[in-house]
């Protein structure tokens, strides 16, 4: 997820380790192969930790997210709840990447949870314990992990568990992370296909359900470790969700990542501003053009993501800045969950979840709107414009339209659409308002006074319509 360009590259000097035992995974129960339509019919929704926690989440705050969320989200289909990067850090800071962190290893070169910010691993069992804590609140449990292979694994040549190979077998000690030292890369070899093989039996064994693998989609695309890690997860039996990062991926690859990813990131992370002048992080604003060259390109099972949520509370150790209240407006907030909703992202809220206020809430818990990101098709952006964004899709039945209008500019807007511009049939529709839950009388355009950063979303009921044509 964090390309983090900001942090200036780090020594290769080689860190302190804390060794532990760990289990090498248990036999996972066998789950039948899942098709990736399957993995993902409609855009994953949960939560991530990196946006509130940075590297430094601990087993009891993970809970009482997953607590949060299944009191109050899970009914409105929100599910996953995903531990961010360096979970296996003993002396994390927020913003990681850290060239004096400890790190928490097995015999075989995988990491294992940090036993003193995650106690239920302390005995070898990695998440097992927290993954069951989460199933048992009828969520799902994510992991992130950058790919390849653990540094310290290869220093010590640690044997590849489940085969005959050893790290210094598969590690490509010439390719590493632009931006995080932790491990090397992987060739393209069966002794690297061994080693991913090995990390994606002790995670479904965990319980996993989704990986976030990073440093992988961009700057370079890793096509090979893509492909060795979806082949592992698939040998395990266990329907795993494979979420690909950062972004920006390349759309010429999205064919390959279609065969063996259901999400990958479109972008550099997305935190709480506007607009961006430097590439990292970037801004709400600045994803407008991405989202429209993509829509295009999503499909059941096959996401492109447009990064998370950070909304809420922002603390109280988030992954870039201080602990703050996001500095998104309430028009801007609005903004974004409409813009996910309409391009039809992935929803990972950011913020902590105990910390919400009922605004906050209120914007996680708008089924109307959330059913646009979860069954509306043929989402696309129409009449283009500089300082406004529009855009339009269908509803599940295919028997009414939804309709976004951005103003993407900084000062007010009045704005105007006839039903023909927006490429509809002639007639009248009625317009619910979304996000107001009111409905108008049936009109023949549409007509809008925005604030700046502000939109309107609505779903357009057919009335006395001259031709259907939807």
């Amino acid at each position: 997820m964090h390309s983090r360009r900001h942090i200036r590259l780090l020594g290769l000097a080689m860190v302190c380790v804390c060794a532990v035992t760990a289990s090498q995974g248990k036999t996972p129960l066998h789950h039948p192969s899942a098709s990736p339509q399957d993995l993902a019919a409609t855009p994953p929704m949960g939560w991530n930790s990196w946006d509130a926690y940075g590297t430094t989440v601990s087993e009891a705050q993970v809970k009482a997210n997953a607590d949060w969320m299944a009191a109050h989200l899970k009914q409105h289909g929100w599910q996953f709840i995903v531990v961010d990067m360096e979970w296996f850090v003993t002396n994390p800071i927020a913003e990681g990447n850290a060239a004096n962190f400890q790190y928490s290893l097995d015999g075989n070169g995988r990491y294992t949870p940090a036993p003193n910010r995650f106690p239920s691993a302390a005995h070898g069992d990695g998440f097992a314990s927290l993954a069951a804590h989460i199933h048992a609140k009828g969520l799902k449990f994510g992991i992130h992990i950058l790919q390849g292979i653990p540094r310290e694994a290869v220093a010590k040549n640690l044997p590849i568990a489940g085969s005959s190979y050893h790290a210094t077998d598969a590690a490509n000690t010439s390719g590493t992370c632009n931006w995080n030292h932790d491990n090397y890369d992987l060739k393209d070899t069966p002794a690297g296909q061994a080693y991913y093989d090995s990390i994606a039996r002790l995670y479904a064994g965990w319980g996993v359900d989704l990986i976030k693998v990073d440093c992988i989609a961009s700057r370079p695309y890793k096509g090979a470790e893509i492909r060795m890690l979806s082949e592992a997860l698939r040998k395990t039996g266990r329907p795993i969700v494979l979420s690909l990062s950062p972004g920006a991926a390349p759309l010429n690859k999205v064919d390959e990542m279609r065969r063996y990813a259901q999400m990958w990131r479109i972008s550099d992370d997305i935190w709480d501003e506007w607009h961006s002048e430097v590439e990292y992080p970037q801004g709400l604003g600045d994803q407008f053009p991405r989202v429209a060259e993509w829509a295009p390109l999503s499909e059941s099972g096959h996401w492109p993501d447009a990064d998370m949520l950070p909304l809420g509370y922002l603390g109280p150790f988030p992954g870039w800045g201080t602990a703050r209240w996001t500095r998104l407006s309430p028009a801007e907030q609005r903004a974004l969950i409409t813009l996910w909703s309409i391009f039809r992202s992935p929803l990972m809220m950011g913020g902590d979840l105990p910390h919400n206020d009922p605004a906050t809430t209120a914007l996680l818990t708008n089924d109307e709107v959330l059913a646009v990101d979860q069954h509306s098709t043929d989402n696309r952006a129409v009449v283009p414009s500089a300082d406004a964004s529009v855009w339009t899709a269908k509803t599940a039945n295919g028997k009414g339209m939804y309709l976004a209008i951005f103003n993407t500019s900084d000062h007010a807007l009045d704005l105007s659409y006839t039903w023909k511009q927006l490429g509809w049939a002639s007639g009248k529709y009625a317009l619910r308002d979304l996000w107001e839950h009111t409905e108008s009388d049936p009109v023949d355009r549409v007509t809008v006074h925005l604030a700046p950063h502000a939109c309107v979303l609505y779903r357009a009921n057919v009335r006395d319509q001259a031709h259907t044509g939807l």
